[in-house]
C-alpha cells in the first residue's frame, strides 16, 4: 500500500472536547429541504483509483440525497491525514467524519464511543470478525474509538518467474530468507522490506513479531515485548537486511515498497494489493509474473496486520447522528466498495460479500488465478495489539515507531539485540504505565 507518515503524538492528548450531543442514529423520516444538513468527511486518497469516483459521486452522493444531506468528501495524501487530525483536534472544529490507517486510539480523548454503530451494524449484517473489534474495542473502558467496514489484506506480493528459478516459494519467513538470499545472488533482484518509520514497515515487523511468537502485549493488555521470541524475531530482520535486501529500506517512505516493485527492482516485498493492480494498469511487461501469498508463516503461527480503513467520529463533530448512520448504510454497501477498490477493501463484516470466493476465484469469471487467495485472507490477518485490543498505549507505541526503530538499530548493527530491545522494553512500559494510570488499561 502506498502509505507513510507517522502519527503526530504530541499535543494531541491535552484537551477533550465537548461532549457529544444528544442524537439518534438518524433514522428518522425523510427531512424537509429547509432542513437539510451537511456532512464533512476526510479521507485518504484511495490508492486505487477507481474507489474515489465510486464512493464520492456514487455511493455519497446517493445517500446524500436519500437523506437530504450535502456530503462533502475531501480526499487527502496518508501523509496529511495526521497533521489535519492535530488541527482539527486544535480547533475544536472541522470534520463529522475522519478516516484513520494506523492506529488513534491515542485520541480518545476526542472521540466519541462508536458502540451505537457496531450494535446496529451487528443486528442488519450479522457479527464483524474478531480483530475488527479487537481493533476498536477497549475491554478496560468498554468503549468503541471508531469503525470500519473495511480492512486491508496484509499478503506478500513476488516475482513468479524468479523464484521458480531458485525452485523457491515465500511460504514461511524462513524461506523468504533463503530464496531472496539466493535470487539476490544470481539476479541482483533483492527482497524489500521498510525498516523506516512509517505504516509500511511498523505493520510488516509487527506480522514478523507475531508469527515468531513475540507481541507488544499479551491478552489482558500487559506489555510483553521483552521475550526471547522478540529476540529471535530481531535476529531474523538482522540476517534478512544483510543477507537479502538494500540499504535504502532505511529511508522508504510509503510508496517506496510500491516503486521497488513496480520498477523491476525486487523480488518480494509486503504489501495489500496496490502493486499486482497498478501493474496491472500500468500494463508492465512483467506484469502477469506478479504474484500474491498469503503472509509467510513463522515458528508460532502465520500472522499478518496492515490496518483498517476506520472511521471516527469527533466529540466535536457537528452532526454524529449523520456521520453514524452514514457508517451504518456504508457497511450495507461492502460488495460495491470491495469491487470499486480491486478487492482491497476487505469486509469486516462478511456476510455483506457472500460471494467473495467466487468474486476471486480466478480465471472463470474473468479475475487472474492469483487472486483466488483473497478468500483465505481473514485466517492471518491480525489487529495491531494481538493476541490484546489496540488500545491507547499500544496506539501510542505505534505512533511512536518504537517497533521499528528497535528492528533498525539492530539490522544495521547500532545496537546488539538485547540492547535494542532493552531500550524499547522501557519506553513501552512507561507509555504502558501513563495509559493505566488514566484507567485506559
Amino acid at each position: 500500500m502506498g502509505v507513510g507518515g507517522a502519527i503526530t503524538r504530541r499535543g494531541l492528548l491535552a484537551r477533550s472536547s465537548a461532549t457529544l450531543a444528544a442524537a439518534g442514529l438518524g433514522f428518522a423520516p425523510r427531512r424537509a429541504r429547509a432542513q437539510r444538513k451537511t456532512l464533512r468527511i476526510m479521507q485518504w486518497r484511495h490508492f486505487v483509483p477507481a474507489y474515489d469516483p465510486w464512493f464520492n459521486e456514487t455511493f455519497a452522493r446517493q445517500w446524500g440525497d436519500r437523506n437530504d444531506v450535502d456530503v462533502i468528501v475531501d480526499n487527502v495524501g496518508f501523509a496529511d491525514l495526521t497533521p489535519r487530525a492535530a488541527a482539527e483536534i486544535q480547533a475544536q472544529r472541522g470534520h463529522d467524519l475522519i478516516q484513520f490507517v494506523t492506529p488513534h486510539a491515542m485520541l480518545v480523548d476526542h472521540l466519541v464511543d462508536h458502540r451505537e454503530i457496531f450494535e446496529e451494524c451487528s443486528k442488519r449484517y450479522g457479527k464483524p470478525t474478531d480483530f475488527a473489534l479487537r481493533a476498536h474495542f477497549n475491554p478496560k473502558t468498554k468503549t468503541y474509538t471508531g469503525f470500519a467496514a473495511a480492512y486491508q489484506p496484509a499478503l506478500i506480493t513476488y516475482r513468479g518467474d524468479l523464484w521458480v528459478k531458485a525452485q523457491a516459494v515465500p511460504n514461511t519467513w524462513d524461506d523468504v530468507l533463503t530464496g531472496a538470499r539466493q535470487i539476490k545472488l544470481l539476479d541482483g533482484k533483492p527482497a524489500g522490506f521498510s525498516l523506516a518509520p512509517e505504516h509500511n514497515c511498523e505493520q510488516t515487523l509487527r506480522s514478523i513479531l507475531y508469527s515468531f511468537g513475540a507481541s507488544e502485549q499479551d491478552a489482558d493488555g500487559s506489555p510483553t515485548l521483552k521475550s526471547g521470541a522478540t529476540l529471535d524475531a530481531l535476529r531474523y530482520v538482522k540476517n534478512l537486511f544483510e543477507q537479502a535486501m538494500i540499504p535504502d529500506v532505511l529511508g522508504w517512505d510509503g510508496a517506496s515498497n510500491n516503486r521497488f516493485m513496480l520498477t523491476g527492482e525486487g523480488c518480494l516485498t509486503v504489501d495489500s494489493l496496490s502493486i499486482p493492480r497498478a501493474a496491472e494498469s500500468m500494463k508492465l511487461d512483467f506484469a502477469g509474473d506478479l504474484r500474491l501469498a498469503a503472509m509467510p508463516a513463522g515458528p508460532a503461527a502465520r500472522l499478518g496486520s496492515f490496518g483498517f480503513y476506520t472511521y471516527s467520529i469527533w466529540k466535536f463533530a457537528e452532526n454524529p447522528a449523520g456521520a453514524k448512520q452514514f457508517l451504518i448504510d456504508y457497511v450495507g454497501q461492502s460488495r460495491a466498495a470491495f469491487l470499486a477498490s480491486g478487492f482491497q477493501n476487505m469486509p469486516c463484516y462478511p456476510d455483506t460479500v457472500p460471494d467473495l470466493e467466487a468474486l476471486t476465484g480466478g480465471p472463470g469469471n474473468g479475475v487472474a488465478a492469483k487472486y483466488g487467495l483473497m478468500k483465505d485472507v481473514a485466517s492471518w490477518t491480525t489487529n495491531t495489539g494481538h493476541p490484546g485490543y489496540t488500545n491507547p498505549a499500544v496506539s501510542e507505541v505505534y505512533a511512536r515507531g518504537i517497533v521499528s526503530k528497535m528492528f533498525a538499530d539492530v539490522a544495521t548493527g547500532r545496537l546488539a539485540p538485547e540492547q535494542a530491545l532493552d531500550g524499547a522494553d522501557r519506553e513501552e512500559r512507561a507509555i504502558f504505565d501513563r495509559w493505566r494510570e488514566r484507567g485506559q488499561l
